[in-house]
């Protein structure tokens, strides 16, 4: 943080409040945002450029996810604390933001004010967890699932083919087919589709 406040990037998917969020954040006269971004590739991009002190982060975007962005800028040894606001309640979400080093996490419904309050007490050092989740997270399952794993199912999730997947993930259609027998082996699931309701429904995707 420096003297002329807190620098802040906004990522969120949804061009309406994207919009909603950069005009309410200009009514705190201690928050500044510095750039906004429509997917998780545009949010890494814009926070590798300006260096800001939080980025508020949805999870679901195009591309990288904000919990994607959030792992690649602790690899980064990014000094930038990363918020999530979401809709996602599930404590398999929370969980996997702060294996990621998330510092805050709260739920899309929370009044704007609770959102800069959140991020001032990101910045000064704290973490800010929506309260109606902070319990919960003890209580996740662990997530079985590797990165591989997750990658393709979501794509299934998108309806797309194996032989779509194969060619997205540069992988051949037989490690296509060993991956997804795995990540159903793990769920208990009967097939791809209903593991990837399983993850989704634990908050592994």
């Amino acid at each position: 943080m420096t003297g002329a406040g807190i620098r802040i990037v906004l990522a969120e998917d949804q061009a309406m409040l994207l919009d909603a969020l950069v005009a309410l954040m200009a009514l705190e006269s201690d928050i500044h945002v510095v750039g906004r971004a429509r997917t998780g590739d545009e949010a890494l991009a814009l926070v590798r450029e300006h260096a800001p002190d939080v980025l508020v982060t949805d999870i679901e975007m195009p591309g990288l996810t904000g919990i994607d962005v959030a792992e690649r800028l602790r690899a980064d040894g990014s000094k930038t604390r990363v918020m999530v606001v979401t809709t996602f309640g599930r404590a398999g979400y929370l969980r996997r933001a702060l294996d990621a080093g998330v510092r805050g996490y709260l739920l899309k419904d929370a009044p704007i004010a609770t959102l800069a309050d959140a991020i001032r007490k990101i910045v000064a050092g704290g973490r800010a967890i929506a309260p109606e989740l902070a319990e919960t997270v003890w209580d996740a399952l662990p997530d079985p699932l590797n990165d591989r794993e997750r990658a393709m199912l979501r794509l299934a999730e998108a309806g797309r083919s194996n032989k779509e997947i194969s060619e997205a993930l540069h992988l051949s259609p037989g490690t296509v087919r060993n991956y997804f027998s795995e990540a159903v082996q793990k769920l208990g699931a009967r097939n791809r589709i209903e593991a990837g309701r399983i993850a989704r429904a634990n908050g592994w995707l």
